[in-house]
């Protein structure tokens, strides 16, 4: 089976049944090479229905978590967007397909080095990465309409909240550090107000406003 069947196959039985609605956002999903991001050994694996390691501990998240979070961001088009955790670089690329800019931090310099690699071979333009402590976020290119953290933490970053532009939208993983819950925080006029959507699994949030270690 063609790798683009198989993108279709998982947006038919991951996605559409579990509720993901959003036509971009099936579509961003449907367009990226997925099994770009993944170790060349597990590309027959790279569509089911689970998280991938990709080395140093991290891993590429189940497609259905990362629809699911793509859809909370209900991104329009023309947004400037922050990423905490890139990763494999695989969420970087969903929403540079809907988005008007991506800017993304990693902990992990060989991952970043990694993502870059993948990103610019794919030809992605509009990603902007960088090697740092995610929980402190961008500043100097804040404010970000929306925010989207791939790890999970033991609290919402003072310095995101901070960072996220008014009538903006946070999406994140808060909990212990083997389960959370993911949470939608919104700002609107200076007023927080957040709600809760399911529980989750992710590897740790470093980082001086997350976790001090992997844990």
């Amino acid at each position: 089976m063609s790798y683009e069947a198989l993108r279709e196959q998982m947006i038919q039985e991951q996605l559409i049944p579990r509720g993901i609605s959003s036509s971009r956002v099936l579509d961003a999903l449907k367009k990226v090479e997925r099994h770009e991001f993944v170790p060349e050994k597990m590309r027959d694996i790279a569509y089911d229905d689970h998280p991938l390691p990709v080395g140093k501990g991290q891993t590429i998240s189940q497609p259905y978590m990362v629809a699911l979070m793509t859809e909370k961001l209900e991104l329009i088009g023309d947004e400037k967007v922050l990423e905490v955790g890139t990763g494999s670089g695989y969420q970087a690329a969903i929403l540079a397909k809907m988005a008007k800019e991506v800017y993304s931090i990693e902990r992990i310099q060989e991952l970043a080095d990694k993502a870059d690699q993948v990103l610019r071979h794919l030809g992605y333009s509009n990603i902007h990465l960088k090697v740092g402590d995610g929980t402190l976020g961008w500043k100097e290119e804040a404010p970000f309409d929306r925010i989207i953290v791939t790890a999970g933490a033991p609290c919402i970053p003072s310095n995101l909240i901070a960072q996220l532009a008014d009538h903006g939208r946070l999406v994140i993983p808060v909990g212990g550090g083997f389960s959370q819950v993911l949470i939608v925080i919104k700002k609107d006029k200076g007023n927080i107000s957040q709600e809760e959507i399911c529980s989750c699994v992710f590897v740790p949030l470093v980082g001086k406003q997350g976790w001090k270690k992997e844990e």
